[in-house]
């Protein structure tokens, strides 16, 4: 279904009977390589993409919170006061409730308010639907509250919102990036200092994202079993996260770890160092060097941290196949279902395409929703009350 991000404001003014104060936006955002090392403070290679969440507020004299999810016509209602419900029951609401909770908690006077949501991010891709919906909503509870936009500050709350309100164990690298994002880049993310270095892109450089059909989920899905894992690595080899590790500590320290932990420690150490180089051979324009980083980087996710499908994997396959020595493909996002991505010339994206829909079909028997997209800005105001509406 295609939905209409243009003209929220009237769509806002329809369902509440008054026209919002500020409409926000913030993309979605696809992880060119570097997967799972967010959370070990390690190093990601994401870029904002076209597809986004869009957030039309305005206060209200009271306490409440109205809340509308146009795209699947559902409301949700509380009170400030009320308690955030647990985590991981999986309503649409908890991520806005989190959001909210996360910035008066850090100490902005957020009154009432009427939301309106309007998006097209798919879901379950892996292209962040649910930090795009934070970061908009934070950019749009900041200049309300006539709070300057800091937006590293805003991401960090939304990661917060994802681990206490929804209850998915994340790194920082998702809303980052969707707060940060810069046209015609990607951000090479230093998740511990939180630096963000945009690398160009090539020019005529395609980013093909083919959407299995696989939905996930992060919590179900071992999303945070996986970082605890991880996390008791470096615990054993006496390191703050595994960005401080290398594969000689890890060898050294393999009588004492457990098999599967080790892989998954891997995968980490040998990730980060395939985004450093990554991030450099794509400024230099070496898409074949670029090609190889993916390829391994979707054998390590396959065979160390075991977060891909069988289905997932002949889709690269096929994708990398077509492409030749022109690029690269790998699983993107978290894993255990979601998207592909590739990078390839413009030039190939016309045979790319035509191979994926005579070659794969989701699980649904249906041709892959197949998204060309190009590195976008990151999360912006796109008017105010003193601005006009959009």
């Amino acid at each position: 279904m295609t939905i209409v991000l243009d003209g929220l404001a009237h769509r806002f003014a329809n369902h509440f009977g008054r026209q919002p104060t500020v409409v926000s936006r913030a993309p979605g955002r696809v992880n060119l390589i570097g997967e799972h090392t967010d959370y070990n403070d390690g190093f990601v290679l994401p870029a904002a993409i076209g597809v986004e969440t869009r957030v039309a507020m305005a206060p209200r004299p009271d306490d409440i919170i109205r809340v509308i999810a146009l795209d699947i016509g559902e409301t949700a209602e509380w009170r400030l006061t009320d308690a955030l419900p647990p985590s991981g029951e999986g309503h649409w609401s908890q991520h806005v409730r989190g959001m909210i909770a996360m910035v008066r908690k850090e100490g902005l006077a957020v009154p009432g308010v009427d939301i309106a949501i309007a998006g097209n991010v798919p879901q379950g891709a892996g292209l962040s639907s649910s930090a795009s919906l934070a970061v908009a909503l934070g950019m749009a509870l900041y200049h309300s509250t006539g709070t300057n936009l800091d937006t590293v500050r805003i991401a960090q709350l939304a990661q917060a919102s994802e681990i206490e309100a929804v209850g998915t164990n994340c790194g920082i690298m998702d809303q980052l990036v969707s707060a940060r994002g810069e046209a015609g880049h990607a951000i090479m993310i230093d998740c511990r200092s939180l630096g963000c270095t945009p690398v160009r892109l090539p020019e005529g450089l395609a980013i093909m994202i083919v959407h299995s059909g696989i939905s996930r989920g992060l919590v179900e899905g071992a999303y945070n079993e996986r970082r605890a894992q991880c996390e008791a690595v470096a615990g054993a080899l006496g390191v703050v996260a595994l960005r401080d590790a290398d594969m000689a500590m890890l060898d050294t320290a393999a009588d004492r770890i457990d098999p599967v932990a080790m892989a998954r420690a891997r995968h980490v150490i040998t990730e980060n160092a395939r985004v450093l180089e990554a991030a450099s051979v794509l400024a230099a324009g070496d898409l074949g060097r670029m090609g190889a980083l993916m390829a391994a980087s979707h054998s390590s996710m396959r065979d160390d941290f075991a977060i891909t499908t069988p289905a997932i994997d002949a889709l690269v396959a096929l994708l990398q196949g077509a492409i030749g020595t022109q690029g690269g493909a790998r699983m993107t996002g978290g894993g255990f279902g979601g998207a592909c991505v590739a990078l390839m010339p413009q030039s190939r994206v016309e045979q790319v395409t035509a191979a994926v829909r005579e070659g794969y079909r989701t699980p649904a028997g249906s041709e892959p929703l197949i998204m060309i997209e190009r590195a976008s800005e990151g999360a912006s105001i796109l008017s105010s009350a003193q601005t006009g509406s959009a």
